[in-house]
């Protein structure tokens, strides 16, 4: 079974203490499994797709807006990935196996081409991980188990910054989804 490993908004702002929507520590915590799953990934020949959450500048019109602040705007240092994750993204960026996508939706699905790409590779299995556990990691786990994937999720290459929400997400990717999380 072809599988592909999706890392989720993974970026300055939603990482590091100073991020315009920072989950802090929670997010900072998971940096070294999530590199090391990453590494594993690539190593073991799958696809690899860094999906970035991207804004622009005072772009009214989004719904995210009367949400949340500003965040992941293009050109700023918030989009770009997390310390270690972009050195790695970096070093292996040029494989036909790895593809970067920016979203404007929380879903990963929702105005990519994420799921073509998916088919034409034959991919049947998706492993998630990133940020944040109970916005863009379940919206995209439930537009998954929808298409009909194969969904894993790892609970130490995913974090939030609302425990609480974090936890209901585990529960309901199990639950609801028939997700496997490890």
């Amino acid at each position: 079974m072809n599988k592909a490993l999706l890392i989720i908004d993974y970026s300055y702002d939603f990482v590091a203490t100073d991020g315009k929507l920072t989950a802090g520590e929670a997010a900072q915590h998971i940096e070294k499994s999530l590199y090391e799953r990453i590494k594993q990934s690539y190593n073991d020949g799958e696809f690899i797709f860094f999906m970035m959450d991207a804004h622009v500048e005072e772009d009214y019109y989004h719904p995210e807006t009367k949400l949340f602040p500003e965040h992941n705007i293009l050109g700023s240092k918030g989009i770009e990935l997390y310390q270690s994750i972009r050195d790695l993204y970096n070093e292996i960026k040029d494989d036909e196996l790895v593809f970067f996508i920016e979203k404007t939706r929380y879903s990963a699905f929702q105005g990519t081409p994420l799921q073509l790409l998916l088919k034409e590779r034959n991919i049947e299995s998706i492993q998630l991980t990133g940020l944040v556990t109970d916005i863009c990691i379940l919206h995209t786990a439930i537009d998954a188990y929808n298409l009909g994937y194969d969904i894993t999720i790892y609970k130490d290459c995913v974090a939030s910054f609302n425990q609480v929400g974090h936890e209901f997400a585990l529960s309901h990717f199990e639950k609801t989804l028939g997700a496997t999380v490890e």
